[in-house]
């Protein structure tokens, strides 16, 4: 395997552990270096295609299982920011007939 290729591969190994643990530090930093990763896949002309298009496509797996794993996180954080303000009116009403 190529250098590029195992780069790739080693940076979806660390995307899918670091989004099992949910540490959003290390994905944004992943996701850096995924970027990286693809300008040098630009520039080497070598690659076995096969290879490099199954590499891509686990890489893509992975991405699609973050959008989703983010949607649901920033939902829960909108779920509870509503019952917060939820909570807010409440506690004014029960000042002003209390």
């Amino acid at each position: 395997m190529s250098p590029v290729l195992q780069r790739i591969e080693d940076t979806r190994m660390a995307l899918v552990s670091a989004l099992a643990e949910r540490n959003w530090e290390a994905i944004g930093q992943l996701d850096l270096d995924c970027r990286s990763c693809m300008e040098d896949v630009l520039s080497e002309a070598s690659l076995d295609e096969e290879e490099l298009r199954s590499n891509l496509e686990q890489l893509l797996h992975v991405y699609k299982d973050l959008l989703e794993v983010a949607m649901g996180e920033r939902q829960a954080i909108v779920d509870e920011m509503t019952q917060i303000n939820q909570a807010k009116n409440a506690a004014k009403v029960y000042h002003l007939f209390g």
